[in-house]
């Protein structure tokens, strides 16, 4: 009967330790491999050393400056952590619980698949994204407007290399190019693979701020990737890829890694996959 009472008295304590230990776990897991990461764990040591100095040694004067010093920590850490901040409110905000994701039809994305393959087989460098639910104009107008329907060709006189479009991305929205050459926010990710260009960090970028779908094609291997929520998978065939995209416009629950090593084309899409780590939690896994 202790018990009971104890429960009844104390449960909202209870919802307020697990509610700060998740809190705490999705920050830290939200800036671990970003710029931020460091400086985030290094004022987390040096106000946990100092407040425990002075309570054990009776250092009032110090203790009193970082008690003062926490009054203002929050507008410190909005500076300090200003595209951190950024990147994470863009994910929230753009989540699709509050956007309806712009569903390309059968049509359109074999479009796109043949777009790039014609692309990876002549070895041209492409940087793709299809717009979903969350409008990404504002990249749009970065670069030259077109406003023509997509094709194959057109496509490949874009990324021809020394053509004028040639350098940034393509968007895509309801099956037309809206823009070429257009810039796209690279990723500050401290923890991805050396061996990814400009392209595959500014196809992470633009993922970690919208919840576009970017298709890379490296201009030195014809390896096709797919980037989504900060995520990226490479080496798609495609069969794989046809597959890969049905999947993420359908919004259809990704299969875990278990699932994934009993299909077919699926799983050697991504044994290849280089970045385990998202920044907007989801059901999304990559097996590697």
């Amino acid at each position: 009967m202790n018990v009971f009472h104890f429960a009844a008295a104390h449960w909202k304590d209870a919802v307020e330790i697990v509610l700060l230990a998740v809190a705490i776990y999705y920050t830290w897991r939200f800036f671990k491999g970003t710029p931020g990461a460091n400086v985030l764990v290094g004022l987390v040591v040096l106000f946990l050393a100092a407040m425990l100095l002075s309570q054990l040694l009776g250092l009032t004067v110090i203790g009193a400056i970082f008690e003062s010093l926490s009054k203002v920590l929050i507008i410190a850490l909005v500076i300090i952590f200003q595209p951190e901040l950024r990147r994470g409110l863009a994910a929230l905000g753009g989540h699709r619980m509050f956007f309806a994701a712009n569903q390309q039809n059968r049509e359109t994305l074999e479009l796109v698949r043949e777009t790039t393959f014609d692309l990876a087989n002549r070895q041209l460098g492409a940087l793709i994204a299809i717009e979903r639910g969350q409008n990404i104009e504002g990249f749009a107008e970065s670069g030259v407007k077109i406003d023509c329907a997509l094709s194959t060709e057109l496509a490949v006189s874009i990324f021809f290399p020394k053509t004028p479009l040639h350098d940034g991305g393509i968007i895509i929205r309801n099956e037309r190019i809206v823009s070429a050459a257009c810039i796209f926010p690279i990723t500050q990710r401290a923890d991805l693979d050396r061996a990814l260009g400009l392209r595959h960090r500014a196809a992470l970028g633009l993922t970690e701020e919208s919840d576009a779908i970017v298709i890379v094609v490296s201009e030195e291997t014809g390896i096709v990737s797919i980037c989504h929520r900060g995520l990226i998978e490479r080496s798609f065939d495609p069969e794989s890829f046809d597959h890969r995209l049905a999947e993420l416009f359908a919004l259809k629950d990704e299969p875990d890694s278990k699932q994934l090593a009993g299909k077919g084309p699926v799983p050697s899409s991504r044994r290849h996959s280089v970045v385990s780590h998202s920044p907007e939690p989801g059901n999304d896994r990559l097996a590697f």
